[in-house]
């Protein structure tokens, strides 16, 4: 509790897409906020709407004094801190290595050290790899096709270990491709939804890799917010991967096609060769979400688009 009786929350990589859109979500439902981040990828703009109500911190995930000094007084540690990239971890495995896992590690041994009370850690739905089972359950056998889906992967098992071992709560949500406004269109490993909309907005062709008829669970930003707020208290979710998404697949064709039709634009997309480690189809099960967290998207992707489209212009 801080000394105004609020509740304390700790969000690393708050300065980033998801991070600053939980920073708001935790702001909206009453908590006390700090933010850890060392704008590596962050940007400091996505939290001016909320930079007088939170603590900032510019520091890594994997420095330990950094850690230490964002963890005092934290009752919930919102784990978002990350280099999210599955083509940047090809290139870069050792740099994406050190945040992805190294970070994690260092944010679950001084939280346990600091005597915080639960960490919510983002997962990735790409540890499923590319198994041709759909829709994708918890229980199926990892098959990571990248050093970011194995670093992922192998942080969940941390939390799993961290609260079997020593009794600190942990929640794995995997998410299955988040979008929404705040996401960087620009960088060269810039996520689809961001890169078709500033292409449709530029009237310049995106460029799919494959035949684009590989299918993603695009999950609106709003909804993986709802998430975490629910697995900081939900009593029976500590130790478990709890799959966060729309339940719904869509091609990235379809995906093209329903851009285009928001933006009010008509043109081909550009086709290149497949990226290593893209899996080809993804659509998660949302059963343990509903058990565990009472979790239901309430944003589909049409509206979750709709928005994207308004703030990127």
């Amino acid at each position: 509790m801080s000394s105004d009786g609020k509740r304390r929350a700790l969000v690393t990589g708050g300065a980033g897409f998801v991070g600053s859109h939980l920073v708001d979500g935790l702001l909206a439902a009453g908590w006390a906020v700090r933010v850890l981040d060392d704008l590596s990828t962050g940007d400091e703009r996505n939290l001016a709407s909320a930079s007088d109500r939170i603590e900032f911190i510019r520091g890594s995930v994997c420095d330990e004094q950094d850690t230490k000094r964002a963890m005092q007084d934290i009752e919930v540690v919102f784990h978002e801190a990350a280099v999210p990239s599955v083509p940047k971890s090809v290139a870069h495995p050792l740099l994406t290595n050190r945040v992805n896992l190294g970070g994690t590690l260092c944010v679950l041994e001084t939280a346990r050290h600091a005597g915080v009370r639960r960490v919510v850690f983002a997962a990735s739905s790409s540890a499923y790899g590319d198994t041709e089972v759909l829709p994708k359950v918890e229980t199926l056998p990892a098959s990571p096709r990248s050093p970011y889906a194995l670093q992922k992967y192998t942080s969940e098992v941390y939390c799993e270990l961290y609260f079997r071992l020593y009794g600190l709560e942990t929640v794995a949500l995997r998410y299955f491709n988040i979008f929404g406004p705040r996401q960087n269109p620009n960088s060269d490993y810039a996520a689809v939804i961001p890169s078709f909309v500033a292409a449709a907005i530029a009237g310049k062709p995106p460029v799919i890799y494959g035949d684009g008829e590989q299918t993603r669970d695009f999950t609106y930003v709003d909804n993986a917010v709802a998430a975490n707020l629910a697995a900081a208290d939900a009593p029976d979710a500590p130790g478990h991967v709890i799959n966060i998404a729309a339940g719904e697949r869509t091609s990235l064709n379809e995906l093209w096609s329903g851009i285009q039709k928001l933006v009010g634009v008509d043109f081909e997309a550009e086709y290149a060769d497949k990226r290593a480690g893209d899996v080809k189809d993804s659509l998660a099960d949302l059963t343990r979400a509903k058990e565990l967290l009472k979790y239901e998207p309430s944003i589909d992707l049409v509206e979750g688009l709709r928005r994207t489209i308004q703030s990127l212009k």
